[in-house]
């Protein structure tokens, strides 16, 4: 939203803040000041010259030799504009030096065709007043003396611009009236709406209601239409000072009537329409639905198939304007327009927004309409339009208005209570001097105390309807600033065991080369469907997006959500993590409800409490980094080996895996072939294997992921310890090693477990170093070799009784492991 310094100081009389300091203002109660514009810079030195003489150029059949007097004496000017006036007429003269920042062209001396021109004679494009280059600017002959300043002339030629950021709560912003009484009450200065020749009076007369028919067919969709008509408008462009406002602040100028209808949007932010009365048919306006399937064309030049959730503005046989967006091009003023009719109402914002999305048309007043305009203005905004119509376009107005209304929206009516604005603020405020401040804006206080007041809200402030919006208006006038920082005062908590566990996994993912991913906890139900993921039981009322609608039963929508943006911008290979909640059915034992993290409130069913369980989730995508060799693909090794590190390292303990692919599958959004859950004993913590290309299809990841899930309270509850420091045994260490060939049927899994069973309290480790397939071995067939380190256990909880181990205590304790191992069917190697 573009606003004038100078509108905004005839506006507020009294105002005496430079631009600057407005510009700061403004920013400081909300209207955030993003650019300054300053429109008429440099043009300190340019002057208006009456034109002496015109001669022919003796080389250049386009271009002219004018003189002019400057006032101090002549200068001779080569040009090329084809309007340039007779001896007599007025232009506009930028002399030799003066740089004009619109064209960024300083004027220096050159030679046009071999004569050399003494300055330039300027259109408005070329001074920053306007858009029109069609030719250079004139004035009628005798306006002024020779050699006065454009400035002095014109004083309304230099103006400051601001651009602020209007945010869409504050409709009442986007015109120069709204923006005024802001500034006027923080300031503490009275201001002026425009003026008018004569009263506003929204009651109709026997004139107007003979020459023309108004017809409210969708009153919930235009709750306020208000008309007023002029006649015998001569149509031509408008004065100066309407030109160049207009132009400043970004519009157009047109003619004199639509130029005027784009100043009353401005001035206070509303829309209006003037229609050619010539050419509505029957004289007659209908609001109503469109009719499925019929056209307009727009002023745009655009046909527009409309449906019946548009709202337009007939007349008696066809749609005459898109109501709120555009009007229709066969109602536009011409050259031929006499008579106009005003237009000038409150349509329902949500229609209108429809509409305009429908048919992708974002105009100046769609923009205002979408968010609110001031029905309680209609009145005052036509006697403003018809009195300039009168004054600048030779028009008659016809007396009185015409107004066909639906039900008008209810106004606010609000208590406020000094109490709740002090807590609300975090400081004590002068009750007297919030209410006068919000007087000042605008809204009437209907009753008052010490300490409470009822406020009503007013038409041009729609956002206003709570007692907070109010506490707010009373913090904007006092200055945002002046409201104290003061830190919140908190009951500092120890960290929960879960809590701990978190972070260290965290901090060992990312130490393990993961990327860790900040993910939404709401996902839409069709990702958790592809994924075949739990039914969501927490569904959003008032989702931001349907995308967004559910509480997710899992991690991964979010992690490969990542992997498919990341390789849709061309990053294929991807190592990321997730730790974070999923909300799951509500448990119903005793033990599960005690890891429960949502806390009931006094007398609420536990059981209807969704089950939030904390958890971890990586996705490797791509390939492995390699240096030395051919890359090559993550497989499911490396998430097996991801899993089992994890869970070994925080529990402390041993880690197996069971196949689950066998039908039907309890993980079914991963390959059966590779499909694998983790267990410690009896316990499931997790599962990983390589997404199922199914789901990776329908998710369209671009290629096979592997897949890791690992429930961190199921690691908590089996006993995650911390990682401790142990010294250096001072005992040497006796290692055995053992080979042993197995059938396909035994998993090195199985072996390793029977030797740690066996082995006895002096095993410190048992470790696999190698894997033989082939030679003498049968299909199938795989030798096995296990190293063992044994050692007096006191060598570390209590060295100065531990002793070194002896061959003997060694080889009884080997042997046992010999003989436990055979019995399972692996036969040891020599």
């Amino acid at each position: 939203m573009r606003v004038s310094y100078n509108w905004l100081k005839e506006l507020v009389p009294q105002l005496d803040l430079s631009p600057a300091e407005v510009g700061t203002k403004l920013t400081a109660i909300g209207l955030e000041l993003e650019e300054v514009i300053e429109v008429g810079e440099g043009l300190e030195t340019v002057v208006l010259c009456p034109v002496e003489a015109i001669e022919p150029h003796p080389q250049r059949d386009k271009l002219r030799l004018v003189t002019v007097t400057t006032g101090q004496g002549q200068l001779r000017v080569v040009c090329g504009a084809g309007n340039v006036p007779a001896p007599g007429g007025i232009v506009v003269l930028a002399p030799l030096g003066t740089y004009l920042p619109a064209v960024d062209l300083k004027l220096e001396p050159r030679k046009l065709g071999g004569i050399v021109s003494e300055g330039m004679l300027c259109s408005e494009r070329e001074l920053g007043l306007g858009q029109d280059s069609d030719g250079i600017l004139t004035i009628e002959a005798g306006a002024f003396p020779a050699g006065t300043p454009l400035l002095t002339a014109y004083p309304f030629a230099r103006d400051t611009v601001f651009e602020l950021g209007i945010t869409p709560n504050r409709p009442d912003a986007l015109g120069h009236v709204g923006v005024a009484r802001d500034l006027a009450a923080v300031l503490g200065l009275s201001w002026q709406a425009p003026t008018s020749s004569a009263t506003a009076s929204n009651e109709s007369s026997r004139e107007l209601d003979s020459l023309v028919t108004i017809e409210n067919r969708a009153p919930s969709r235009c709750p306020a239409y208000g008309a007023a008509m002029v006649r015998g408008v001569k149509l031509g462009p408008s004065p100066s000072w309407l030109r160049w406002r207009l132009s400043a602040l970004g519009i157009r100028p047109i003619s004199n009537v639509v130029d005027i209808t784009n100043l009353l949007l401005l001035e206070y932010g509303n829309p209006m329409h003037a229609f050619n009365l010539r050419r509505v048919a029957n004289s007659t306006i209908i609001i109503r639905h469109a009719t499925p399937g019929e056209t307009l064309t727009t002023l745009d030049g655009v046909e527009r198939t409309l449906i019946e959730d548009d709202l337009v503005i007939a007349d008696g046989q066809r749609p005459s304007a898109l109501a709120g967006i555009m009007g229709g091009a066969d109602s536009e003023i011409r050259d031929d327009t006499s008579d106009v009719l005003l237009e000038c109402a409150y349509f329902e914002p949500t229609g209108i927004r429809r509409t305009a999305r429908r048919l992708a048309m974002h105009s100046d007043s769609s923009y205002r309409f979408e968010r609110g305009v001031n029905w309680g203005a209609l009145s005052d905004v036509l006697q403003r339009a018809s009195d300039l119509l009168c004054e600048l376009a030779g028009a008659t107005a016809v007396p009185g208005q015409r107004f066909a209304n639906g039900a008008l929206p209810q106004l606010a009516s609000i208590r406020l209570r000094k109490v709740r604005a002090e807590r609300l603020l975090g400081m004590s405020i002068d009750f007297d001097d919030s209410l006068k401040s919000l007087e000042a804006l605008g809204f009437r206080i209907a009753e008052r105390s010490s300490t409470e007041a009822t406020v009503e809200g007013t038409p041009f402030r729609p956002d206003i309807q709570l007692e907070a919006d109010l506490i707010e208006e009373i913090a904007r006038m006092r200055g945002l600033d002046a409201i104290p920082t003061v830190l919140p005062r908190i009951s500092p908590q120890a960290p929960t065991p879960a809590g701990k566990l978190e972070r260290r996994v965290r901090q060992w993912a990312s130490a393990a080369g993961l990327s860790e991913t900040i993910t939404y906890s709401f996902v839409s139900p069709k990702e958790l469907s592809a994924l075949k993921a739990p039914e969501p039981v927490v569904t959003l009322k008032n989702p931001l997006t349907s995308e967004r609608s559910v509480m997710t039963t899992s991690l991964l929508p979010g992690l490969l959500e990542v992997v498919r943006r990341a390789r849709r911008r061309g990053e294929h290979d991807l190592r990321v993590f997730g730790v974070g909640s999923v909300f799951l059915a509500p448990v119903v034992d005793a033990e599960s409800n005690r890891h429960q993290t949502s806390r009931p409130r006094a007398g609420e069913d536990v059981s209807l409490l969704p089950h939030e369980q904390l958890r971890f989730a990586a996705v490797l995508a791509g390939n492995r980094p390699e240096y030395l060799t051919k890359p090559a693909a993550y497989d499911v090794f490396d998430a097996k080996g991801l899993a089992v590190e994890l869970v070994e390292r925080f529990t402390g303990r041993t880690a197996t895996t069971t196949w689950a692919g066998s039908e039907p599958s309890p993980l079914p959004h991963l390959h059966p072939r590779g499909a694998a859950q983790l267990w410690l004993g009896e316990t499931l913590v997790g599962s990983f294997g390589p997404l199922h290309p199914d789901v990776g299809d329908e998710l369209e990841l671009g290629g096979p992921v592997q897949i890791v899930e690992i429930d961190l309270e199921a690691i908590e509850r089996a006993g995650a310890t911390l990682t401790r420091y142990r010294p250096i045994p001072r005992l040497p260490a006796v290692t055995r090693d053992i080979a042993v060939q197995v059938g396909a049927n035994i998993s090195a899994g199985d072996v390793q477990r029977t030797i740690e069973q066996h082995a006895g309290d002096l095993c410190e480790s048992v470790t696999l170093f190698d894997l033989f397939e082939g030679g003498s071995m049968a299909t199938g067939e795989r030798s096995l070799a296990y190293r063992l380190v044994y050692r007096d256990p006191r060598a570390v909880t209590d060295p100065d009784n531990a002793t070194t181990l002896t061959d003997k205590q060694v080889d009884s304790q080997h042997e046992k492991v010999v003989r436990a191992v055979a019995k399972i069917g692996a036969v040891p190697r020599a």
